[in-house]
């Protein structure tokens, strides 16, 4: 086994200390990232789809759950396949409390292509409560590019994909996928991918922070059993 090598207190702080200016210089490119993945267009979304969740029917709109952005995890679960993704049951179970999401008007949800009738076992089996939704019969996946064919086969992917409300509009503002969700799971990785970022009055470009007429990010933390919907 390879192990770091045994130093003094002293050459350990030095050996810290310069390596955290990289990581500062890390932190400033990834807000300047950031940044710009916010000035990204935006296209309107004027598909039809339709879901199916624990409520029944739902549209793309009906996922916001009547707040501003939504956050889809695009879960890799065929309708052949008799259990989901391993790989995306491990990121489902990384992620904390939505409410701090909510707090900041950004709905997270998971959508697979296979029929409720077996997502719902096994959401209920994994103790999960974010909701899951069933885009079976619809292009959602096809056109999100996590349902891909090749070689004359379809294949699954991971993936997020982002949306903004605008009124009744729907707008798609970001997608990655595959190792582009490497170091999600957090409720501030979450809101960096989407077009309002994490509505701090220091991000760029300026005036996301109160787009919505709402106070800063910052402002809106409380403990989580004490935010009111």
């Amino acid at each position: 086994m390879s192990l770091p090598e045994i130093a003094s207190r002293e050459e350990w702080r030095r050996a810290r200390e310069e390596l955290l200016v990289k990581e500062k210089a890390v932190t400033r490119a990834r807000d300047a990232l950031n940044a710009e993945r916010r000035r990204l267009p935006m296209v309107e979304v004027d598909t039809e789809y339709m879901f199916e969740g624990g409520d029944g029917k739902a549209t793309l709109l009906d996922l916001f759950a009547d707040r501003d952005q939504l956050v889809v995890h695009h879960f890799m679960f065929a309708p052949e396949w008799d259990a989901d993704c391993r790989s995306c049951s491990a990121f489902l179970d990384q992620i904390g409390h939505l409410a701090h999401l909510h707090a900041r008007g950004t709905s997270l949800v998971a959508v697979s292509r296979a029929p409720y009738t077996k997502i719902l076992p096994f959401k209920a089996r994994m103790g999960w409560t974010l909701p899951w939704y069933s885009s079976y019969g619809s292009d959602f996946n096809h056109d999100f590019e996590v349902t891909l064919e090749r070689a004359g086969e379809l294949v699954e992917r991971p993936g997020v994909s982002c949306f903004l409300r605008v009124r009744d509009r729907v707008f798609h503002t970001y997608s990655t996928y595959e190792r582009g969700l490497d170091g999600l799971g957090s409720t501030t990785s979450f809101l960096d991918l989407t077009a309002l970022g994490r509505q701090e009055e220091w991000e760029e470009p300026k005036g996301r922070a109160s787009a919505f007429g709402a106070p800063a990010g910052s402002e809106r933390v409380r403990y989580h059993d004490e935010y009111e919907e």
